[in-house]
C-alpha cells in the first residue's frame, strides 16, 4: 500500500511513524525507572534487558521485515547500523550530563559485563561471514550460538546485580544506583508493566510502517540497501534510544542511560539472529556484502571505546565531555563520510 504513495506523503508517514516511537519511548523511560525501583532490578539491568529490547523493538521488525523480503544486505545494515547510532548517542548524551563524566558517574559492573558480552557477539558474526558457508535449515549455526549466548548472558548479569564480586571505586562524581523513592520498593508493578507492554506494540507497529517505506524508497530511487539501512531506517528507529538516553541523564538515572543503550546493542545483535530465520535463500551473513561488514566494524571499534571509557573512568576535569565520547564521535563520522562520499 506504501508503494502506491507519492515521495511526499511517504514521507509524511515515515515521519509520523517515527514520532510515534519517539514519543512512546519517553513514556517508556519513566515506567522502566519505576519497574527498576519496584522490582530492585536495579537501573542498569533495566536498561539492559527491560529498556534496551523495548525500544529495539522497532528495528527488529525492519530488518526481519527485509530479510523476509530476501534483501540480506538492507536487515544486515539496519541492525549493525543502529549500534553504531546508538552507541553515538551516549557520546551525545554526554554532552548534556552537567557532571564532569557520564561514563565515569555511571560506573556499574553489569554495564561493563553488558559491553564485553557486546564485543563478543559483535565477533561472531564477522567470523560467521569470513568462515565458510553453513546453514541449517537455512539458519547459520552462528545464530544458534548467539541466541544461547544471550541467554546465558542475561543470567550472569542478573547475578552479577544481585552478588557483585567486586564494585567501582567511588567518587565524588560517581552516581549510585539507588531507588529515589524507597517507599517505591515491593510495590505492585502489574500496571506499570501493562502498560509498558502497549507502548512496545505501538514501537512495534511503527517500526513495520518504517521498514516497508525504506523499501519503497530504496526500489523507487535506486538506493544502496546498506546505505538506507545503516544511515536510514538504522537511525530513525534508534531515535528512541536517544530520547531514551536523554531523558534517563536528565532523571538523574544514570545508570539506566548507560545500561538502555549498552544493553539495547546487545539486543540488537540478536536482529542478525531473527533476520537469518526469516531470511529463505541460505545464511544471511553470506549473502551481506562488504558494507555491511564495515558497518560490522564500525560498531565494534565504537563499542572498545566505549569500554574503555567505562574501564578508565576519565577523573574530573574542565571538559564537559570525556575523551571517549570525542572517539566514538569521530569514529562515526569517519563511518558517515566513507559511506555518504568515497562509497557514493
Amino acid at each position: 500500500m506504501l508503494a502506491t504513495l507519492s515521495t511526499f506523503w511517504l514521507i509524511v508517514v515515515s515521519l509520523g511513524a517515527a514520532s510515534v516511537v519517539v514519543l512512546a519511548s519517553i513514556k517508556a523511560t519513566e515506567l522502566a525507572d519505576i519497574i527498576a525501583d519496584r522490582t530492585r532490578m536495579g537501573e542498569a539491568v533495566a536498561g539492559a534487558i527491560v529498556l534496551g529490547a523495548a525500544t529495539s523493538l522497532a528495528g527488529i521488525v525492519v530488518s526481519v521485515s527485509a530479510a523476509s523480503q530476501g534483501d540480506a544486505s538492507y536487515a544486515v545494515s539496519n541492525a549493525v547500523g543502529g549500534i553504531a547510532a546508538q552507541t553515538l548517542f551516549l557520546a551525545v548524551a554526554d554532552l548534556f550530563y552537567r557532571g564532569p563524566n557520564l561514563e565515569h558517574a555511571a560506573a556499574e559492573p553489569a554495564n561493563l559485563f553488558q559491553t564485553v558480552l557486546l564485543i563478543g557477539f559483535l565477533s561472531l558474526p564477522i567470523a560467521a561471514m569470513a568462515g565458510p558457508e553453513a546453514a541449517v535449515w537455512g539458519v547459520h549455526p552462528v545464530s544458534v550460538v548467539m541466541a544461547v549466548a544471550y541467554v546465558v548472558g542475561i543470567k550472569l548479569t542478573t547475578a552479577m546485580r544481585d552478588q557483585p564480586m567486586w564494585r567501582p571505586v567511588k567518587t565524588s562524581a560517581t552516581r549510585e544506583d539507588a531507588p529515589e523513592d524507597e517507599t517505591e520498593a515491593g510495590k505492585p508493578v502489574g500496571r506499570a508493566a501493562l502498560q509498558f507492554a502497549g507502548l512496545v506494540a505501538l514501537m512495534g507497529l511503527s517500526g513495520w510502517v518504517i521498514s516497508q517505506s525504506g523499501a519503497v524508497f530504496i526500489a523507487r530511487f535506486g538506493l544502496s540497501s546498506s546505505l538506507v539501512g545503516a544511515l536510514g531506517t538504522a537511525v530513525v528507529t534508534s531515535l528512541p534510544e536517544l530520547v531514551t538516553t536523554l531523558t534517563a541523564v536528565r532523571r538523574g538515572a544514570l545508570q539506566l542511560a548507560v545500561g538502555g543503550i549498552i544493553g539495547g546493542n546487545t539486543f540488537d545483535t540478536l536482529f542478525l539472529v531473527f533476520s537469518d530465520i526469516a531470511y529463505r535463500d541460505g545464511s544471511i551473513y553470506h549473502a551481506a556484502g562488504p558494507t555491511d561488514l564495515f558497518w560490522m566494524a564500525t560498531g565494534l571499534l565504537m563499542t572498545v571505546i566505549l569500554l574503555s571509557g567505562l574501564i578508565l573512568r576519565q577523573r574530573e576535569g574542565p571538559a564537559r565531555i570525556g575523551v571517549e565520547s570525542v572517539l566514538m564521535m569521530l569514529v562515526y563520522a569517519t563511518a558517515v563520510s566513507v559511506e555518504v562520499w568515497l562509497r557514493g
